[in-house]
């Protein structure tokens, strides 16, 4: 079984992975706010460290300067995006080694229903990580494209209408968080009656 075997060591890896480009945007927060002498040893490793980061930090620059914020702050936007991206990232996972299980265990115990339920679940996991992907890339600059056009299109037919329904609250979006919990109640009663039932 994927869930209980491969899925505990990948989950170690990504957040070890998370942990290790947390420590990195931390340190260029401090060299942002320190401004070390460039010649000495610390300033060296500070420019080290910002050219590391700053492929992941410059987008995030940008959107902060849209509002005058502080741009000196831009490691902690990325910081927020790293953890709910790692935690989505790792949930996904742990929820395709479920369906996948589950499919396995299913089709050969000749459960149609629980098989059905469990490509359904699948499905909806998809979106959900879809619509989460199209979220945080509002952030950043992509091609028209790429992944992420694909990813637009999928998920047009259920934001578009959405946003017609719910008004914005200043500058935050909600009509992609209130599709999101309709997703996750229609996982809930799929899971109950088709998976559990």
């Amino acid at each position: 079984m994927l869930t209980s075997t491969v899925y505990p060591i990948l989950w170690l890896i990504g957040w070890l992975v998370f942990l290790v480009f947390l420590t990195l945007l931390i340190l260029r927060l401090v060299f942002n706010y320190s401004d070390p002498n460039p010649f000495g040893k610390i300033g060296r490793f500070g420019f080290r460290i910002r050219k590391m980061t700053e492929r992941f930090v410059y987008p995030a620059s940008r959107f902060l300067a849209n509002f005058r914020v502080d741009l000196r702050l831009a490691p902690l936007v990325v910081i927020f995006i790293a953890l709910v991206l790692t935690y989505f990232s790792l949930s996904f996972l742990g929820t395709a080694f479920f369906v996948i299980d589950g499919l396995s265990s299913a089709i050969s115990a000749g459960n149609i229903k629980a098989t059905i339920g469990f490509i359904l679940y699948g499905l909806l996991a998809l979106l959900i990580l879809f619509i989460i992907l199209r979220f945080v890339s509002q952030w950043f600059v992509f091609a028209r494209n790429t992944f992420l056009a694909f990813v637009e299109k999928v998920t047009d037919p259920l934001l578009l209408p959405a946003r017609r329904l719910i008004p914005t609250v200043g500058m935050f979006d909600l009509s992609a968080m209130v599709v999101l919990i309709v997703i996750f109640i229609i996982q809930a009663i799929v899971m109950r009656t088709l998976i559990i039932g």
